[in-house]
């Protein structure tokens, strides 16, 4: 069937997600999914939305999602004209793509990063480049002083887990004003500095997030961009000529719930912070170096045992972690976290593979 193909299509690599296992009871710590369920409030407004007949589902949602987007706005303190709502992050950066970054010159982003990006590039044939972290994983800013399309990078960043201060991202905005620099803070509530608070301060920055990790929504897919109105207005006028209606009713009455539930998101979150230091202490007595992370998953690599063989002896019993089979990185896992007693079940399996050795 290729020779019906569009000529983009054989050029393409697509982004390889993390594995679905089809098990009862995977320990499944390859997708960067929260082990906890959503607030409760989640379910009862779905049940409240379908009423007993489920008779709202035959009308359209609201295209502009309004009511979400003013719960998120007064969440973060900012205005609803700041606030763009889409279906999950991967589809607000790839408006992003569309809308913000193609241009003259190419666009930056670390080397080792989320994989989508590169993949968006080609998609939207956006010229690229890539800036090597250093040998210890970490991202300068001062190496993205040059001219650029734009700026992209996740902070966190992904799949090392690595933050960078506030004060360095603004140092970086404030001097890089002749493109949008482009924020993905899809692990920030883990540990890191938002740079939501700057949006107002800085017109040509933009910060996307995502409901998937923290507020646990992943099988809702739910995102957010946030920044100058001019910058939301480009992504609307994208998202219109593309799909006006994005996210359906339920998936924005649910985020609204979550948002709204600010004790149970900081409950959640300060629980798997406290898993991440245990984790990340009993690996490093396994003889695993572990990045120091402010994301749901550490990134580790043994000083002995090869990675790849690791993850598919941990896959014969069922537990999943991820390996990305590419350079620099070829010999590191990352590995969500899960429950206390997931991890343990992890760690268990890991002491008995490394005892055998």
């Amino acid at each position: 069937m290729s020779r019906y193909w569009s000529d983009i299509v054989s050029r393409l690599t697509p982004y390889t997600p993390g594995e679905q296992p089809a098990l009862v009871h995977p320990v499944k710590l390859n997708a960067n999914e929260n082990p906890y369920p959503p607030s409760p409030r989640v379910a009862d407004a779905i049940r409240d939305e379908l009423g007993a007949t489920g008779d709202a589902l035959r009308r359209y949602p609201d295209s502009s999602a309004r009511a979400l987007r003013e719960a998120v706005a007064a969440h973060h303190g900012i205005r609803v004209e700041q606030v763009f709502a889409g279906n999950g992050s991967d589809e607000v950066l790839a408006l992003v793509f569309q809308a913000l970054l193609k241009h003259d010159y190419p666009i930056l982003f670390p080397d080792i990063t989320y994989s989508f990006y590169p993949t968006y590039a080609r998609l939207y044939d956006v010229a690229y480049r890539t800036v090597a972290l250093d040998e210890a994983f970490a991202l300068h800013l001062d190496d993205y002083r040059s001219p650029n399309g734009g700026v992209l990078f996740p902070n966190p960043n992904a799949p090392t887990g690595q933050p960078l201060p506030l004060a360095a991202i603004e140092r970086f905005v404030a001097a890089n004003t002749e493109s949008v620099v482009v924020i993905d803070e899809a692990y920030v509530d883990f540990g890191a500095e938002s740079a939501v608070r700057l949006i107002d301060r800085y017109p040509h920055l933009l910060v996307v997030q995502t409901a998937s990790k923290a507020r646990s929504l992943a099988g809702m897919r739910i995102g957010f961009a946030f920044g100058d109105p001019a910058l939301i207005d480009a992504l609307n006028r994208v998202k219109d000529s593309f799909n006006s209606y994005p996210l359906d009713r339920l998936a924005q009455v649910a985020a609204r719930a979550a948002y709204e539930d600010d004790a149970w998101f900081r409950d959640t979150c300060a629980k798997v912070m406290a898993t991440r230091t245990r984790l990340a202490a009993e690996l490093t007595a396994l003889g695993f170096d572990v990045v120091p992370s402010a994301a749901n998953f550490v990134f580790a690599r043994h000083r002995t045992q090869d990675a790849a063989v690791l993850a598919a002896n941990l896959k014969e019993q069922e537990i999943f972690v991820r390996h990305f089979n590419v350079p620099r990185i070829d010999q590191h896992l990352r590995i969500s976290i899960g429950t206390d007693a997931e991890c343990d079940v992890l760690l268990g399996a890991l002491r008995e593979m490394l005892e055998d050795e």
